[in-house]
């Protein structure tokens, strides 16, 4: 079966130029997922000169390959939120979410894009307390959330919290009809800088203020992100003739799965793993599939890499204290359509002077003492003393094999290669060498 998401199968994106000789302007947007479209869209509205450089093709990699769930709705993690950081800063994140939702909804209206206003639920499959435990911290912070028994779906539930007025779409659908008239080149890679200029490969960019959004962060020596993030895999598979459900839902359990519908085609979600790590993939999703559909058919099969953050919150706003006007979007945790639209929306006010009441509760250079630091950093110096030499070009971790996507993947901080070498994921920013043992 091929594997080729169900957006690519069904949207072709326009195509830009490669950035050719020298170009001044004073934001440079690096990166052309969704966060750094959105955030040129904004930026264009506002009148700032920008241009936005991507090293591809813009959206060939994350954003072309997620589940395209629009909500502020993050698995359990509200009761979390409020433990951790306190009521208030758990307000300002569902705030700051709900608001991208409603972003949505603006730009979505009249644009072809499939988008369906739908209720998006998490359900557990053993823990009733935990589902009780989030609509009592959702009662707390002024929400009225949904509560069901996920009856439609072919698990056993103890139970699903949900949030009304969220929505899917169709993400590349949205991209092509945002893009128009902004300012983008592809296949410009950005070798590195000296000062405020961009070095690439035929020119530099000249630029007063620069935004990172690259999916994981390209500078090792700021901001310490090959610390604070590492990736995690998830597979899909698009399924015709299985029941489409009416909501949107997903597993508290990171083991568990996650089903929406997109036309007549549910999308299947789950077997997920921490790159360079043992995990289901798609023979779990298919195994699923076998018992539960049995007169489904698989349409297509897809993943998607995410970057996963020590607490749970992105990063969003100065890429570090060291580092002057620059300013990073990373760490979306999965839920990169809500993520992105904060993100660019917060990145859009700081560049242009506006004050942004969330500015703080996604602030980059916010505690690192968390329990995920430890299992980094314990589980990056393990990594350094197998003796290898299929070792990542970024931080020299020893490269595992993926049997399931047949690519040598990093377990420290997510790099994917094919077999023969050729970068699929950064934050190695270039190819490496592979021997034969």
């Amino acid at each position: 079966m091929e594997v080729e998401s169900i957006w690519n199968k069904t949207e072709k994106l326009p195509h830009f130029d490669e950035l050719r000789g020298n170009i001044k302007t004073d934001v440079l947007i690096v990166g052309g997922g969704i966060a750094g479209i959105l955030c040129a869209h904004f930026l264009k509205e506002r009148g700032v000169n920008y241009i936005l450089v991507e090293k591809d093709t813009i959206c060939s990699h994350t954003t072309g390959n997620t589940t395209a769930k629009i909500t502020a709705q993050h698995g359990l993690i509200y009761q979390k939120l409020i433990k951790m950081a306190g009521t208030e800063r758990a307000r300002q994140y569902l705030e700051a979410n709900q608001l991208a939702v409603r972003k949505y909804f603006e730009l979505c209206k009249g644009m072809d894009c499939d988008f369906v206003e739908k209720n998006n639920f998490v359900y557990s499959v053993r823990n009733r307390e935990k589902i009780e435990a989030e609509m009592r911290a959702l009662e707390k912070l002024g929400m009225k959330p949904l509560l069901t028994s996920a009856g439609e779906l072919p698990v056993q539930t103890v139970g699903a919290v949900g949030f009304a007025h969220q929505a899917q779409f169709h993400p590349l659908k949205f991209i092509a009809s945002i893009v128009k008239d902004l300012k983008l080149y592809e296949h410009t890679f950005v070798k590195g800088f000296v000062g405020n200029s961009a070095i690439t490969r035929n020119g530099k960019i000249s630029f007063q203020r620069l935004v990172v959004a690259t999916h994981f962060p390209m500078d090792n020596k700021h901001g310490l992100y090959f610390m604070k993030l590492y990736q995690h895999r998830s597979y899909v598979l698009a399924l015709a003739g299985a029941p489409i459900p009416q909501g949107m839902y997903v597993d508290e359990s990171k083991t568990g799965f996650s089903f929406r519908g997109q036309g007549e085609v549910l999308l299947l979600s789950g077997g997920g793993h921490r790159t360079g790590q043992n995990g289901g993939a798609w023979q779990e999703l298919t195994r699923f599939a076998k018992r539960n559909y049995k007169k489904a058919y698989e349409v297509t099969r897809f993943a998607a890499q995410d970057c996963m953050t020590l607490d749970g919150i992105p990063y969003i706003g100065k890429y570090s204290k060291n580092m002057g006007e620059s300013y990073v979007v990373t760490g979306f945790n999965k839920w990169g359509m809500t993520s992105s639209m904060v993100g660019a929306m917060l990145l859009a006010d700081m560049l242009t002077g506006r004050k942004n009441p969330y500015t703080n509760v996604f602030d980059p250079s916010r505690s690192m003492f968390h329990t995920q630091l430890l299992v980094n950093l314990s589980g990056t110096a393990a990594n350094f003393l197998i003796p290898s030499k299929r070792r990542c070009p970024h931080l020299g971790c020893v490269l595992k094999w993926n049997s399931a996507e047949h690519s040598w993947d990093c377990p420290c901080h997510g790099s994917r290669f094919t077999r023969d070498g050729r970068l699929l994921d950064n934050p190695a920013n270039g190819s490496c060498y592979i021997p034969s043992r």
